[in-house]
């Protein structure tokens, strides 16, 4: 979709999480070639490693075959297993993140405003502009 575009082309780092559960599916086929299209770095969140029948061997499987290699499998990307019901993995994901900043050597200005960019929007009838 024309807002998946829009993310990736808007940001230097993707996180792209994919269910443990699941594993790829479409959308996470979309973004992946998003991501490419931006030349953007992936960050792999395979989230759901709480639930019962989480595969998170299987995602990287997957992954591999859409060549977003694993880097203990050779390839360039993290995979960082997490999971957002019970909070386990989300700091290893902040440190993937600060360490690919890191290789990427992005830096960030701090004495100056802060600036954003609205990827997606809507007007909500019971709290407005969402």
């Amino acid at each position: 979709t024309a807002m998946r575009a829009r993310g990736a082309k808007s940001t230097d780092i993707v996180i792209l999480v994919v269910a443990a559960d699941d594993g790829v599916m479409p959308q996470t086929e979309e973004a992946i070639q998003h991501a490419k299209a931006a030349q953007v770095p992936l960050i792999v969140a395979v989230n759901k490693i709480d639930k019962e029948g989480a595969d998170p061997e299987r995602v990287k499987n997957e992954l591999s075959a859409k060549e977003v290699i694993p880097e203990e499998w050779g390839g360039d990307t993290q995979f960082v297993p997490v999971s957002a019901h019970t909070g386990d993995g989300v700091n290893e994901l902040l440190d993937a993140v600060l360490l690919q900043a890191e290789v990427l050597e992005l830096t960030a200005a701090r004495d100056v405003p802060a600036q954003g960019i609205v990827i997606e929007s809507r007007l909500d009838k019971g709290r407005g502009p969402v």
